[in-house]
Parts: C-alpha cells; structure tokens; sequence
C-alpha cells in the first residue's frame, strides 16, 4: 500500500470521526442540556425550585447511563440505530449511542456549571420578581457561559474518544481505521498516523476550547 493510498484512507476516516463527533455533540446536548437544566433547578439542597422526587428520579437515570461502558451501550442500542437510520453499523449508526452515551455525561456537565452561578445574583433576580425560566436563560446561563464552554470542549474531547472505541464494532472512523488496517493487517505505521490524528484533534480542541472560554469570561 503506498502514501498516497494511506493518506486517502486516513483523510477519510478523519472526516467519518469529524462527522460522528460534530452531530453526537450536537444530539448530545439537545438531550442532556434539558436535563441538566432541570437537575440544577430541583435540586433539594441548592436548586430555585426544589423537587427531591423529581430530582432523585432525574439522578438515578443519569447515574445508570452514566454507568455503562460505551462498547456495551453501543450493542444494546444497535436495534434502535437500525430503526433510526437504517442500519447498526457505520458513521450514521455510530451518531445513535455516541449521542445517547454522552447525554448524561452533558447533563452533570451542565448541572455543575449552573450551580457554580453566585447565589446572590439567583436571588436578586428573583427578588425582582423574574420568572423560573428568565432566571434560567437571562442569570443561570449567561453567568456559567465559561463553564459551559469548557464543559463542552470536556464532551467533544470524550466523544472522539468514544468514536475511537467504536471503531472496534464497526463504527467507522479513525478507530475503525487504525483496528481494521493497523492492527488486523499488521501495518502498524497506519495505527500510528491513526493515533497522531486523534491526538491532534483532541490537542486542538483543547486549545480552542480554553482560548474561547478565558476570551468570554474577560469579557465579563
């Protein structure tokens, strides 16, 4: 196999691992950010609107999906990728679990940044008289915007992670790459650009992540 040949399979396992990770982020945070939300607000201890039921309930669910290993969660939920896009193995199947696993991980990431917020600014605001909800989107988040930030670049870093792995069940992507020609194949110059690839894109997300959260929070 020559460079040219290698660097084809590289450039396109690159953009499969690209594409799992940008759309599990995205799912990810649709499912865990309303969760998070509601972790924060119920809260028996901290939260404005203190639920213990609800927040126990809340908590148990992440804590059990929080608790499976990735490779397992992603063979459970084999039938529904195959009832969503069609099929249990590829990029798109890949999307389903890597999405479904990170939620809850994004769900304490959340929670955790909005119970960092200054007390003091939750309570003026309601002593003015807002709303659950205007406390929510005009206080709560706005304050955590740089834990938010950074709390995302932590899920983004996971989910490449968590695509690597998935390489191992036919999931496509760099993982996939460096398991079926690396490895399988004994070429372990292919395993190598594999891994140097991953941990550029982890290196450069960092660094993205850390310049953008310090530029919000000097601007505050």
């Amino acid at each position: 196999m020559d460079m040219q040949k290698i660097f084809e399979l590289v450039g396109a396992a690159t953009l499969q691992t690209v594409l799992m990770v940008v759309f599990s982020t995205l799912f990810s945070f649709i499912l865990g950010l309303p969760l998070g939300i509601l972790l924060c607000i119920h809260d028996p201890q901290s939260g404005i609107r203190p639920r213990p039921i609800l927040y126990q309930v809340l908590t148990r669910i992440v804590n059990a999906l929080r608790s499976f290993p990735f490779i397992i969660l992603m063979i459970l939920l084999f039938p529904l990728s195959r009832i969503i896009v069609g099929t249990s193995i590829g990029t798109r199947a890949t999307i389903v679990p890597l999405s479904i696993a990170a939620a809850p991980f994004v769900a304490r990431v959340i929670e955790s940044a909005l119970k960092e917020v200054d007390k003091g600014v939750v309570q003026a605001s309601r002593a003015m008289g807002s709303t659950t909800m205007q406390i929510i989107l005009k206080v709560l988040i706005p304050e955590a915007l740089p834990a938010l930030i950074d709390g995302v670049t932590l899920t983004i870093i996971n989910l490449i992670g968590y695509s690597a792995m998935a390489g191992a069940v036919g999931g496509g992507g760099l993982g996939d790459l460096a398991i079926r020609y690396g490895y399988q194949r004994f070429r372990p110059d292919i395993m190598a650009i594999a891994v140097v690839v991953i941990l550029i894109m982890v290196e450069l997300i960092q660094f993205l992540g850390t310049k953008l959260s310090h530029k919000v929070a000097a601007t505050r």
